[in-house]
């Protein structure tokens, strides 16, 4: 099997049994020469994200994850550990390596922008190179995130997914041709000054996906049921950059404040939600117990029916 630029491989292990030594020939080894792809993260992402992204792989690899798999699972996710994310993890981890594998592959568009190329296979990496450029950062660390998320979890996606990804980085350094660097970012997100990403999105299922602010909110709904609260804060700072009138993000991230004894910080959002919403019930939870609004006036008993209104100063 031989892979041309912006070419989607065909999985070579769906439905069928896991044969390791066959997938991971050098042929086979020498289709995913992309890092980036094969750890599933951004040319743009600087080390702290390509440690995180590593990390989180890594877990999903590793056999105590894999505990009720069936052996030839493990042995497949020990070899992609191996022979594939650990490599591309070592290739990425220093900058000086890291540039000099955007540059590899500033070199592969530019030879298949001489040759003419034919476009990429994936709608994808097609949607991203009609887009202008002031929208391609949003859309593409969308798309990186999304497609990443399901890389590792289900192997027999692996190859078609990495695959994918391969096509989208060749398809931003396209776009980006014009732009003597790629400036590495601490975090996917392009704040909302910069470029508004789409609010929703059709799901290969013809469902609606959530945005990724929204995708934020949601993880950060889930530390706060275990009370991790220093991700809440994270997550939510995130979601706030990229849509800063939502009350809900600010209500919840003014908790998370709160329990970690950040009274000013906590009063901050909370106003900032009830600004957004006067109705937010979350901050309307906290509002009266902070001060941030005045108490409700006692009821007035008069000719035994109670006054809805108390008297004015």
């Amino acid at each position: 099997m031989i892979a041309s630029d912006f070419c989607i491989l065909e999985p070579t292990f769906t439905g069928r049994p896991l044969m390791t030594q066959l997938l991971f020939s050098p042929e086979w080894l020498n289709l995913l020469t992309d890092s980036y792809a094969v750890l599933g993260i951004s040319v743009a992402a600087d080390e702290r994200r390509v440690l995180k992204r590593y990390r989180s792989v890594a877990k999903l690899l590793h056999p105590d994850s894999l505990a009720q798999a069936d052996p030839a699972t493990m042995a497949l996710a020990s070899q992609l550990l191996a022979r594939l994310v650990n490599p591309a993890y070592q290739r990425l981890k220093q900058e000086k390596e890291r540039s000099e594998t955007v540059a590899t592959l500033r070199i592969r568009v530019r030879r298949m922008s001489r040759e003419e190329a034919p476009l990429p296979q994936s709608p994808i990496a097609r949607r991203l190179l009609n887009l202008p450029l002031h929208e391609a950062d949003v859309y593409y660390e969308q798309s990186i995130t999304e497609l990443a998320e399901q890389q590792y979890h289900k192997f027999e996606q692996f190859e078609s997914t990495t695959a994918q990804l391969t096509e989208l980085n060749l398809a931003y350094l396209r776009l980006k041709m014009g732009e003597p660097v790629i400036r590495e970012k601490r975090t996917g997100i392009v704040s909302a000054s910069q470029a508004k990403p789409p609010q929703f999105a059709p799901g290969h299922d013809g469902q609606m996906s959530v945005n990724y602010a929204q995708r934020h909110y949601y993880r950060a709904q889930e530390y706060a049921k275990k009370a991790t609260w220093p991700q809440v804060v994270a997550e939510l700072r995130d979601a706030i950059r990229l849509e800063p009138d939502r009350a809900e993000y600010h209500s919840l991230l003014a908790r998370a404040y709160l329990m970690q004894n950040l009274s000013g910080m906590a009063k901050v959002h909370f106003r900032q939600a009830l600004k957004f919403n006067p109705r937010d019930p979350l901050a309307l939870q906290y509002a009266e117990r902070l001060k941030l609004i005045e108490p409700a006036p006692a009821a007035v008993k008069t000719g035994g029916l109670f006054s809805l209104f108390g008297k004015k100063r």
